[in-house]
């Protein structure tokens, strides 16, 4: 009888052991089944897939290869999943809206405002900028202060199906009489370019692309703002999982508190401050009379010294405005403004010979340049070297000095360029070991070469892409087409 219950109780268990063997097979099975997560697709397949579109505050390629504060953030972003990133660059917003989510883009960098209308067609990330929308005018021409100061027969043009036609909508409701033009071919840059020669009247851009092109058409000036400051984000499908766009706020978040967010709008911007339009537009014109003389010989000596050559363009019109004769009352001389004790050790026997007084100059900012400390990086340490070329390495340290008993960082030149001027003062310079240096003059000295070197960069860019738009398409060639019409 014992032997029946214990057999009895024994099957019943059996059965509890392979029903709950079953569930919990099935529920592994389920488990197992599912679909990845966007995220976790992206892992797998070690790829993260962006599209932005081309122009100077979002995406370019140069001699260094891809460049741009949007591209270098959302490479940031990259890094921190561990997975290599791919870029595909639209031509519109209308293409750049319908990719996102698709093969080709997993999401959109491209310094998208965030507007009630695109909000209702994408899922936005935190912001991590903000812009305002700038109306641009022509210099020499009235200035407009509010929109009713447009003249009627004002051509405004602006970009198609862009946060700055949503603007001009909203405000027609209270301006029936405003008037504008979308174009879907061009950019911001091609519009401020469009003013600047007095093609249209008017235009609307944002701050960031402003601040950092209005040094390529100098005759392109901000009027008003149209609007307050309107957060920029990376923008992601509306539909699907969230972990993607949770992984950005992430990274977002951590990337500004450590400071590397500023450091890479600084990087950017902040050379765009005090500008000249005077200094710039005499600029411009130097560019088109006097840098075709020279750029090969800036692009040879660049070469030999591994240096980039807008950089040392830069720093010769900086010194002598591109003049090779050119002569100061302490007795420099050259396109480089090379001292005869300077030349000397440089092995510069004729400083009035653009050569030679580019090569001298050259290598003498680079061995400058390698006397910075090693734990500068990249790029403070260029701008250091600069300062020391133009003040002495020995003030450039004082100043050094002076930054980190302030409790800031020595090794950065935001904080440096601080301290620099406070060696005219006698109750700082008489602290350090080098004394009194007029400190503002090397701030200036830095702040003006990078001004030049964007310019540069700039204008090399969009005389290549106006060759490439110059060129005629080229014939395909099919097993159809007719003899006269195939290449030889």
């Amino acid at each position: 009888m014992r032997r029946l219950r214990f057999q009895v109780r024994l099957r019943k268990t059996t059965k509890r052991i392979i029903f709950g063997t079953l569930v919990l097979a099935i529920s592994l099975l389920l488990t197992n089944s599912r679909a990845p997560t966007t995220l976790e697709s992206i892992l797998a397949r070690g790829e993260l897939r962006v599209a932005t579109f081309e122009g100077s505050t979002t995406y370019f390629e140069d001699a260094k290869g891809p460049n741009g504060f949007d591209y270098l953030l959302v490479k940031a972003f990259a890094d921190s999943l561990g997975v290599t990133l791919k870029v595909s660059v639209m031509e519109s917003l209308g293409a750049l809206l319908v990719t996102i989510g698709g093969p080709k883009a997993d999401f959109a960098s491209a310094g998208l405002t965030i507007t009630p209308a695109r909000q209702q067609r994408v899922r936005f990330s935190t912001p991590y900028s903000h812009v305002t929308q700038k109306l641009i005018y022509r210099i020499g021409t009235k200035r407009p202060r509010k929109l009713e100061d447009l003249p009627e027969d004002g051509r405004l043009v602006v970009l198609a199906n862009s946060s700055h036609s949503e603007r001009l909508k909203t405000a027609k409701q209270s301006h029936p009489s405003l008037q504008w033009e979308e174009r879907g071919d061009a950019d911001m840059l091609e519009l401020m370019e469009m003013v600047h020669r007095d093609e249209i009247n008017f235009t609307v851009v944002d701050s960031n692309a402003y601040a950092i092109d209005r040094g390529l058409y100098p005759k392109a000036r901000a009027a008003f703002d149209l609007t307050e400051p309107q957060p920029i984000a990376w923008a992601f499908p509306n539909f699907g999982d969230s972990t993607l766009v949770d992984a950005a706020n992430r990274f977002l978040s951590d990337y500004q508190s450590s400071g590397q967010l500023e450091k890479l709008s600084k990087q950017f911007f902040d050379h765009t401050d005090n500008f000249s339009i005077g200094g710039s537009q005499l600029f411009i014109k130097r560019i088109a009379s006097r840098l075709p003389a020279f750029e090969p010989q800036f692009k040879e000596v660049a070469d030999n010294v591994d240096m980039d050559w807008h950089l040392l363009a830069a720093i010769a019109y900086q010194e002598s405005h591109w003049n090779p004769k050119a002569r100061s009352p302490t007795g420099v001389r050259g396109l480089m403004m090379l001292t005869l004790t300077t030349a000397k050790e440089m092995g510069v026997k004729n400083r009035l010979d653009p050569v030679q007084s580019l090569d001298g100059g050259a290598k003498y900012f680079l061995k400058t340049k390698r006397r910075i400390p090693d734990d500068i990086v990249e790029p403070d340490r260029t701008w250091m070297a600069l300062a020391a070329y133009n003040v002495g390495k020995g003030h450039l340290e004082d100043a050094r000095v002076l930054t980190d008993r302030a409790g800031r960082d020595p090794h950065l030149w935001d904080d440096v360029k601080e301290f620099l001027p406070l060696l005219q003062q006698k109750k700082y310079y008489s602290t350090v070991k080098h004394g009194f240096a007029r400190g503002k003059e090397p701030v200036q000295y830095v702040q003006n070469i990078r001004h030049f070197q964007s310019i540069l960069h700039w204008n090399t860019l969009e005389m290549q892409r106006r060759k490439e738009r110059e060129q005629p398409p080229k014939m395909p060639s099919s097993s159809w087409a007719p003899d006269a019409l195939r290449p030889l």
